[in-house]
């Protein structure tokens, strides 16, 4: 019955993909006055779970069955026009946005892991 908890490995996919995306938005900003900087963006979370899903990873070469690559989010550039004189293709106020979006991503993964183990231990009567 505990075996296969898939929602234990939504939350945590969840999780790693929005602080993935929270760091390359975070370089975006950093770089927002770097000529001809172009910005980078993080691909959407559905392929990033489709890329973790019901594979088993190890995290040495000796373990069996095991995929020694994590999974990552893709990381990608982003093409456009940019409106700035330098070439750079930051829109600070862009990246605020994402970047509020990235923390309510997090956040909701986080809750939903917590009150997933709270069923988890009342289920197992330490709660």
């Amino acid at each position: 019955m505990y075996q296969n908890l898939e929602i234990f490995r939504t939350a945590i996919s969840l999780a790693q993909h929005a602080g993935t995306r929270q760091a390359v938005i975070s370089q975006n900003i950093a770089n927002a006055d770097t000529p001809d900087y172009l910005a980078r963006q993080v691909g959407g979370f559905a392929s990033f779970a489709n890329q973790t899903g019901g594979v088993q990873k190890a995290t040495r070469a000796g373990h069996l069955n095991g995929n020694i690559s994590p999974a990552t989010p893709e990381i990608s550039v982003k093409e456009g026009v940019s409106d700035s004189l330098n070439g750079n293709g930051v829109s600070v106020e862009m990246e605020m946005v994402k970047a509020v979006e990235a923390k309510r991503n997090h956040d909701q993964a986080l809750a939903v892991y917590k009150s997933s183990l709270n069923i988890l231990r009342a289920s197992l009567g330490r709660g």
